[in-house]
């Protein structure tokens, strides 16, 4: 039976991410939303959103340097600024913008260092406290990547290292580089490729997990428009499980997380984020919002205790079998990597 504390207050908890202590809120907030890629956000509401969200204990924000590209750094500077003790800041490298303004994966050595001082310019900031390589580089080998990486550690630039969709062997080469405390991927009732290869070496190797994309880009909060509607500049126009026979097939399993949120009184969103939460102690999701209704429904995810009866619901409602397109645009390097990429 779904249950939570009714009275709604700021989130105050913390969750333990990898073998080398990162503490970080139960909840974090995915700052991609910010610039733009959802539709126009000007770097005001950015700001406060972000604000409000410290406000509230979501104190680990997420964030890169292609996203704008580079405005949203510079909105989580001037967001954190005087608040800089308050707050985990994890930026990525790894993925630029080449003079055709196509996405092209670097990882080499020099990048990592002139990638990272960048960022810290753009968040006015002396370290970051977790920094990911976006996407494995298939031409550098991770050992030199994360070599680089271990540097800024010694340095005293950065504090945690991470890898955003990389695979098991990535995982196991770069472990014995340097400890890697958390593993950035795609993680939701509709997306769950993680399960079966990713998540136990992970987990062997003291891995923690955020889960980027929660509320699959909006789909499981119920609120999203028809894709023939959604916003100029608005990417998921173009996504697979938003399009079409696709989108139509989706739409009627989401129904039935929304009959099932009714019943018990809560919201789609609330029940997908509470269901990820559930996964384990070593995952935290990072929902991203430019509404501060929404942003305060997030935090009240957190208080939403789930039985094993909810969780066998919540998974029957959206199975995975069942749900129609890949999870990024074909191709899309930006998105993802493949699991099986042996780098």
């Amino acid at each position: 039976m779904v249950t939570a504390n009714r009275r709604q207050s700021p989130l105050s908890s913390n969750r333990v991410l990898g073998a080398e202590g990162l503490q970080v809120s139960t909840l974090g907030l995915g700052c991609m939303g910010l610039s733009g890629c959802y539709g126009p956000v000007d770097e005001r509401e950015a700001v406060a959103t972000i604000r409000q969200a410290i406000d509230w204990g979501v104190t680990f924000l997420d964030t890169s340097d292609v996203y704008g590209p580079f405005t949203n750094e510079q909105a989580v500077g001037t967001a954190i600024a005087g608040r800089r003790d308050e707050v985990v800041v994890a930026t990525k490298f790894g993925l630029r913008t080449s003079a055709e303004g196509d996405f092209v994966i670097d990882g080499r050595p020099e990048y990592v260092h002139e990638a990272c001082n960048a960022s810290l310019r753009r968040l006015g900031v002396d370290y970051v406290d977790v920094y990911y390589q976006h996407r494995p580089d298939p031409r550098v080998p991770i050992e030199e990547t994360v070599g680089a990486m271990a540097e800024l550690v010694a340095a005293g630039k950065v504090r945690f290292l991470g890898l955003s969709e990389a695979g098991p062997n990535t995982l196991r080469r770069a472990s014995v580089v340097h400890p890697i405390s958390v593993l950035q991927t795609e993680w939701s009732l509709w997306a769950r490729d993680i399960e079966t290869v990713v998540l136990p070496v992970a987990r062997e190797l003291g891995i923690g997990i955020v889960a980027y994309s929660p509320l699959g880009r909006g789909f499981l909060t119920g609120a999203v428009s028809p894709v023939e509607r959604l916003a100029s500049g608005d990417f998921r126009k173009n996504h697979p499980r938003f399009a079409g026979a696709n989108g139509r097939q989706n739409a009627a399993l989401l129904r039935a997380l929304q009959d099932f949120a009714a019943e018990v009184g809560s919201r789609p969103a609330q029940l997908a984020l509470a269901w990820v939460m559930s996964r384990g102690s070593d995952t935290v999701p990072i929902p991203g919002t430019t509404s501060s209704k929404h942003l305060l429904e997030n935090v009240a995810a957190s208080q939403l205790e789930l039985s094993a009866g909810d969780l066998a619901r919540l998974e029957a409602a959206i199975p995975v079998e069942m749900v129609a397109g890949e999870r990024s645009p074909g191709g899309a390097i930006h998105m993802e990597t493949p699991f099986e990429n042996a780098n």
